[in-house]
């Protein structure tokens, strides 16, 4: 977060993202998407950056984008990769901003996507990222790999992904972020809401367009992950937890099983992130040692 990012109401406004060319499937109005040209960048920590790693998986491209993850601890340099990367030779990935954009000014966010043929970052775009990986890359996906993004759906998952996005996925941030009491409140009110509206979807459904995982399950499972662990107490989210929650709770666990999604979830990244970077919120960076929750516990969301 930055001060520009707080309006004088005390909202929170995320920056816009600054890099947002597509990589098409011809190489059609942008970059081709060829096996072995792209490098992503990710934080085990952030959850726009795991639903890339998530599809990544889900598709088996990883023998197809390269990755490179990132330390959970930022500081005024922002995101360092460990060792240097061996493919850019950046150690911060604010080198590979200011490579594409001398004059950049913005946060340096992950996930992004660098080219190593023309040596720049191609995208940071975060919601465009995973519908390019499960579109533009269709021909390089394992066989039998999901379809995450089915075109007799896409307008269901794109209508119900803003909803989610605007009040639950960047609304814990907005309640967290809140520098006023009403923007905090009105970031609570609307994320709790829309909580509400899940558990109920989902009691009578597997998961939230029906019998097969979406693009839209994927996004709402990052912030689920984090919820208890960071969000209730950390953004000050606590009307609630998640194992409040009987069907969201079940359906959380029931993705969590999948290699996809809970091999790719880091507990330990994601609380040292959020309680020691955002001194702000955190001053002391005093990490919590809970909550104490099972996520292997059964969750019967297959009957």
């Amino acid at each position: 977060m930055t001060a520009q990012e707080i309006e004088k109401t005390g909202r929170f406004v995320r920056q816009k993202n600054r890099f947002t060319e597509r990589i098409t499937a011809d190489g059609a109005g942008g970059p081709p998407a060829e096996p072995g040209r792209y490098r992503l960048f990710v934080s085990h920590a952030c959850p726009w950056a795991q639903r890339s790693v998530i599809v990544r998986r889900l598709l088996g491209l990883e023998d197809v984008i390269g990755l490179a993850v990132v330390d959970p601890i930022r500081d005024e340099r922002g995101w360092r990769v460990p060792g240097r990367d061996p493919v850019t030779g950046a150690e911060f990935l604010s080198e590979l901003y200011l490579r594409t954009d001398p004059s950049y000014e913005g946060r340096y966010t992950v996930p992004c996507i660098w080219d190593t043929e023309t040596k720049r970052l191609v995208t940071n775009d975060f919601p465009a990222i995973t519908t390019m990986l499960e579109t533009e890359f269709a021909a390089h996906h394992r066989p039998g790999a999901p379809d995450l993004y089915p075109e007799r759906l896409r307008t269901e998952i794109d209508e119900l992904n803003a909803h989610v996005y605007t009040t639950v996925n960047n609304g814990v941030y907005k309640a967290g972020f809140a520098t006023s009491q009403a923007a905090y409140d009105e970031a609570v009110d609307a994320l709790f809401t829309t909580l509400d509206d899940l558990e109920e979807r989902l009691s009578h459904r597997r998961y939230l367009l029906g019998d097969e995982i979406t693009e839209a399950d994927v996004r709402l499972y990052t912030t689920l992950a984090r919820f208890d662990a960071v969000y209730y107490s950390h953004f000050k989210c606590n009307l609630r937890r998640l194992v409040d929650y009987p069907n969201l709770w079940g359906y959380a666990r029931d993705l969590y099983a999948i290699p996809a999604f809970g091999g790719t979830t880091d507990f330990d990244q994601i609380k040292r992130h959020y309680y020691v970077t955002q001194r702000n919120i955190n001053p002391s960076g005093v990490v919590p040692k809970g909550p104490l929750i099972d996520w292997t516990t059964p969750h019967n969301r297959d009957r």
